[in-house]
């Protein structure tokens, strides 16, 4: 049987269905579908009544993710991590495949979580589950197996690929580095209001918008030359790129991309919005840029 190795960050569904065809040992799939609680929606219930067979739910908001922070789905430490990797069959070698129901909005969080924690080979499906459906792949709409597996992937946390509020705060007046906020232009300059109560509407100062959805176009990313000319009139390749949104989820949206089109210097703020727009210590502006 050939190895199995990715040929980018970004597969396609069809990449996936030769994969499943070849029956890898080594792949594993994923469904790290989230919604936002007015949407009324669960990922996990949704996955149990269809999905990519054989695919397994990876739940960053109620499982993988720190208890004990008063923030939504904040990153757990390397030893949650690993025993969730552990009971989802990841090994050190495995290759992870991960798709969301939307196409692509919220995989790119389980891809920058795992990648902060040194899983080598782990891609986001092009397109996620809608790109299956429309090519006409098979689904699963049996009750999913309740399999314990027993994986022996162990987390190795590279801490600067998530920043803090006291980093983004230095960034705010700081030439070497930049702010882009994955929020919708309407949030970001105040004239919408949160999704979430009690946060302030408005951005960090300094900070650039870029909806996360202009860097993709019908569930897809946008081709490399695209997302390219997107990021680079607002950063730099030299320059520190943190990326926020309302919850550190859309955000790797942006540093997913970033990554496609070779930016090294990047991190996700992962209180976001939730924490810097909850707290009257930190400053706010609806202003533009200068």
């Amino acid at each position: 049987m050939p190895s199995l190795e990715l040929p980018s960050p970004l597969v396609s569904a069809q990449w996936l269905a030769n994969a499943r065809a070849n029956n890898s040992s080594k792949l594993v799939v994923l469904d790290a579908s989230w919604h936002m609680p007015a949407a009324q929606r669960d990922g996990e219930a949704e996955w149990r009544k269809s999905r990519i067979p054989e695919s397994r739910f990876f739940d960053f908001d109620r499982r993988i993710c720190d208890h004990d922070a008063a923030l939504p789905h904040m990153m757990p430490d390397a030893s949650l991590f690993t025993s969730e990797m552990q009971r989802l069959g990841i090994n050190q070698d495995s290759v992870v495949v991960i798709y969301d129901s939307y196409g692509i909005q919220t995989s790119p969080r389980a891809w920058w979580m795992m990648k902060s924690m040194g899983l080598a080979q782990c891609a986001v499906l092009d397109g996620g589950l809608p790109a299956w459906q429309s090519a006409g792949f098979a689904f699963d709409t049996s009750a999913p197996s309740e399999q314990t597996f027993n994986g022996n992937f162990i987390a190795n946390f590279h801490s600067s690929m998530f920043c803090d509020s006291r980093e983004v705060l230095l960034a705010t007046s700081s030439e070497d580095s930049r702010i882009l906020d994955a929020r919708s232009a309407d949030r970001f300059y105040g004239r919408a209001p949160e999704p979430r109560a009690g946060l302030q509407g408005g951005h960090m100062p300094g900070a650039l918008s870029l909806p996360f959805d202009q860097l993709i176009v019908a569930g897809h990313m946008r081709a490399p030359e695209e997302l390219e000319a997107a990021l680079q009139d607002l950063v730099s390749q030299n320059q520190h790129l943190i990326a926020t949104c309302g919850s550190g989820v859309t955000s790797c949206v942006i540093a997913f991309a970033a990554h496609l089109v070779g930016y090294e210097d990047i991190c996700v703020y992962d209180g976001s919005w939730s924490e810097w727009g909850a707290r009257d210590n930190l400053p706010v502006t609806c202003a533009p840029a200068n």
